[in-house]
This record gives structure tokens, sequence and C-alpha cells, in this order.
């Protein structure tokens, strides 16, 4: 197969960390290693990406500056969402995807100025990319515009974790109509999606260059026994809360160590645990693997949905140690002791590791428009 155009839009890609920023990085660079013509749309921010282009041998181009939108490539938000109180906010989120539906507009100029691509990859969340995208396809027949792939995360109207207003589904199914695939992670999400569209609907899941992934690290015991859990958290759905109150109970040495952006549900359990509960920022991706690597074993939240799965769990197999699966609404005591006694018999197994492998993941893409 020859030279390709590809046009790559998200909202985010490196630095940020977030699970849709890494989706966006591996892809670009490995369409580029492949010796494609690849071009990266997202909001930048401050970052220069410079150093980057010329590193992969592909272009980064920004989505325009956001008027209301607040997320970016480089971590920092905008200040513009707080003139309004968060009641205020929430209800336009709800009503009409605010403020992300700006992307929408944003993208759609973006589209109608683009010619001669071979294949257009949009990435959600958000949706609103790929509503923009929907918008503009009237022009891709005239600027040449050939195959058209929606990538989703999560399903959007789908999604068990965020309930929407019944007339997004009418925004949904005009979208799914425009477009020539739409790409989801697991099998198990096609349950999150509308039956009549099901030939459109590609598994492809969330990919790593295991090259970079892999470390020579020997892994040692700690003492005292040190697991790690890295992510996000959400009240009800992920939640730490009930493993934690379990923790408080018990009279044993540990060191749990939280690498999250958002420490609201966690760190009141802070003046109990003291040292024993270690609440971290963010780190690379890569630097966090070696540290999961020198864990005891490492902790996952379950979703409590078999639409979604936490991307988390490709890296964590990657660091070669074993995971303690927690569900939230119902933890188990006698497994939680087990992974405290260095007794890893339930651990998690994650299957058929090298589908992840960006290699792989990146043929599935090409052979949407061979």
């Amino acid at each position: 197969m020859g030279r390709k155009n590809i046009v790559i839009i998200s909202r985010t890609l490196m630095p940020s960390q977030a699970p849709r920023s890494q989706r966006t990085t591996e892809l670009a660079k490995e369409f580029a290693r492949l010796g494609h013509d690849v071009t990266v749309y997202a909001v930048l921010g401050n970052h220069d990406y410079s150093k980057f282009e010329k590193t992969y041998n592909l272009k980064v181009r920004n989505i325009g500056a956001m008027q209301f939108a607040t997320s970016n490539s480089d971590g920092v938000h905008s200040g513009r969402a707080n003139l309004f109180k968060s009641v205020y906010l929430k209800l336009l989120r709800k009503l009409i995807e605010y403020p992300d539906i700006e992307l929408s507009f944003k993208v759609a100029q973006v589209l109608r100025e683009l010619k001669y691509i071979d294949l257009l990859i949009t990435i959600a969340v958000p949706h609103p990319i790929h509503w923009g995208a929907a918008y503009a396809s009237n022009w891709f027949q005239q600027n040449n515009i050939n195959t058209w792939v929606a990538d989703c995360g999560d399903p959007y109207m789908g999604n068990k974790l965020t309930k929407r207003l019944f007339y997004f589904k009418f925004i949904e199914k005009w979208f799914f109509r425009k477009v020539d695939y739409v790409t989801i992670p697991i099998e198990e999400a096609k349950k999150g999606y509308y039956n009549e569209f099901e030939n459109k609907i590609k598994v492809i899941p969330q990919g790593f260059n295991f090259e970079d992934s892999y470390n020579s690290q020997v892994y040692t015991q700690n003492k005292p026994i040190t697991f790690i859990y890295a992510g996000v958290f959400y009240k009800g759905i992920r939640d730490p809360r009930p493993f934690l109150d379990y923790l408080c109970e018990l009279d044993i040495d540990f060191k749990f160590i939280v690498y999250t952006k958002s420490d609201i549900l966690i760190s009141k359990y802070k003046s109990h645990l003291k040292d024993k509960l270690d609440i971290q920022e963010y780190i690379p991706r890569l630097e966090l693997l070696k540290v999961m690597s020198q864990a005891d074993f490492l902790i996952n939240f379950e979703n409590n949905t078999d639409v979604q799965s936490p991307s988390k769990l490709i890296d964590y197999a990657l660091s070669k140690r074993p995971i303690l699966s927690v569900n939230s609404f119902q933890i188990n005591k006698d497994v939680i002791d087990q992974f405290l006694t260095r007794d890893y018999s339930h651990q998690l197994i994650v299957r058929n590791l090298e589908q992840y492998n960006i290699t792989n993941v990146v043929n599935k893409f090409i052979k949407l428009i061979e």
C-alpha cells in the first residue's frame, strides 16, 4: 500500500496524559513511522511541537483558539469557564454539551478547508468533534476526503455512566449516517450503540508502542508492601472509598500510591492513613510504567459497566505486576487480604496483550481503506 494522506483530529495530544490524547499521539507516530503523510489537529495550548514534528516526521496544527472550551494539550485550562457558577455550567453541559460544543464549529471549519485526504480519523471524547465532521461531510466529496473513521473511546447515548437528554440521540444517529466507520476499543462496547448501524462499527483497541513501553528493570519485593493506582475516580462508579474504608480497618503496614488529577474522593483518608497513603500528580506515561513495574501489585477500580474498559489495564499488563481488580459496590475483603500477604492467585489477567501493540492497531485502520 502506497503513501497515504492521513489527518487525525482530536481535542488533545501529548503532553496531555489523558487516554484520548495517548490514542491520538500513538496513532500519529505509528502512521508516520510507516511512511504516511500525517497531520494532527488539536487544541494545542502553548506547547512547542517543533521537536515532536521533526522526530516523528509529521505535522501538528492547531484547531484554533477556543472562546469557551477549556481543555488543551499542554494541560493548562483556560480560566474563562470560571465566569459562570458551577450550577449554570452543569446545566449548559446537560443541555448543549457546553463548552465542548464549540469544537463542532471549529472542526467543521478546519475540514471545509482541507483537500485530498485518504483517511480522516476523528477522536472522541468529546463527541462534538464527530458532530463537526458530520456537518462538514457535505464538502467531503468535492474536497476528495475519501474515508472518515470516528474513533470512540466510550459510547455516547449508550454510556451508562453519563445520562444524556433524549434529543441527543437524533444528533448521534445523524452523525452515524454520515460517517463511514466507527471504531470502538472492545467488542462488548457494541451494546452501547444502535443496532441499525452495526455494519459500520469496527473493534480497534487502544494501542501503544511496546518497544518504548518495555523496560528491563528487575522487580524486588518492597517493604512495606506497596501498591499503585493511576487514573481518575468517579463518585459511585469508579469509587475508591469502600476500598480505602477497609484499608483504614487494617492494622498492618503498607504503602498505597495514587497518581491522579483529582484527590477529592480520597484526600480525607490522608489524616487516618498518613504515610500509608501517598497521593501524587500525574507523571509521564513511560516514567509511570517504570514506577509501576517496581510495585508489588496494582489496583484497578472497575467501571461497573460492560461497555467500557479502562485503557490503563494495558499499561498495567505491560508493567508485568499482578493486578487487584476491585468492585467498588462489593469489595472482596478476602481477596484484598490475599494480595496484602503477597498471594496473587486471584489476580486479573489481561488476555491477548499483542492486540494492543500499536503496529497491529494501525494495520486495522489501514485495512479500512484498502
